[in-house]
């Protein structure tokens, strides 16, 4: 995102360019990751009167973006249907190669050595304990063809196999009236979801792709796979995950991007 320009000083302090800043909220708002409720119908003065910000300044802009992406994720948690699910799709339709997506080169990829992996479960569960990947193996398996939404505007559409996610919270006693769901993966990344995403009936921790073992590409040994959210926000490479009531933020999150992040 640009950010907003100034024009130059003039009596009685510096004025924003507005169309600038138009402009920076039209792009926040047509992004897929930012859809509003009802944005059609709101003008610049009626989204900084449903904030509550001003626009004097540059800081005041921020303030403006932000709150309107935080409206944003209100707007989305509220609309969702934790039953409602998503298209699948046949395998015949299946995207090949399935595109691979990080914020790093694919020669940058984690190795992560799956004999002596551990998965570290922590937070509001009476099961807190390290998980082994036989022992994760030998989960319930599901499987599903879905489409992956990226927040750069392309699609593509994979096969995944693993367990349904909100069977697994049940079974590590997880506290699912808590807020979020938080991970931290084997390289920088980390994330965050809303209970009741993580309880959704397509919400799946995935072992495999298309039939084989995960691959390091897409997120060995374990991936979150939400077809109910952006790309950015199914996490890779798993090596922890904790249950709280603490907002636990996001690696693009916390650069600004909506942290529901609905596709």
């Amino acid at each position: 995102m640009n950010k907003p320009t100034e024009r130059p000083a003039q009596p009685g302090g510096p004025k924003l360019d507005r169309e600038s800043i138009l402009i920076d909220a039209r792009r926040e708002l047509a992004m897929p990751s930012r859809r509003l409720f009802g944005k059609q119908l709101l003008t610049l003065g009626g989204l900084s009167m449903l904030t509550g910000c001003s626009l004097t300044d540059n800081d005041s802009v921020n303030r403006f973006l932000t709150a309107v992406s935080r409206l944003n994720d209100r707007a989305q948690a509220a609309l969702f249907d934790p039953t409602r699910l998503a298209p699948t799709y046949t395998e015949a339709q299946l995207t090949r190669p399935f595109p691979f997506n990080a914020y790093y080169g694919i020669d940058e990829v984690p190795v992560v050595d799956g004999s002596d992996y551990k998965l570290k479960v922590s937070g509001l569960v009476t099961g807190q304990r390290i998980w082994t990947l036989p022992e994760l193996y030998a989960l319930p398996h599901a499987e599903q063809i879905t489409r992956h939404i990226c927040v750069e505007g392309w699609s593509a559409i994979g096969r995944w196999g693993g367990t349904p996610f909100g069977d697994f919270l049940q079974r590590i006693g997880a506290d699912t009236s808590a807020k979020y769901v938080g991970f931290k993966c084997a390289d920088d990344y980390y994330e965050s979801i809303d209970m009741p995403t993580a309880l959704h009936p397509q919400t799946l921790l995935t072992f495999t792709y298309d039939g084989e073992r995960l691959p390091a590409k897409y997120g060995y040994p374990m991936k979150l796979r939400m077809p109910t959210k952006l790309g950015y926000k199914n996490p890779k490479h798993i090596v922890e995950m904790f249950v709280t009531n603490t907002y636990p933020g996001g690696y693009w999150v916390d650069q600004g991007y909506n942290w529901f992040g609905g596709s």
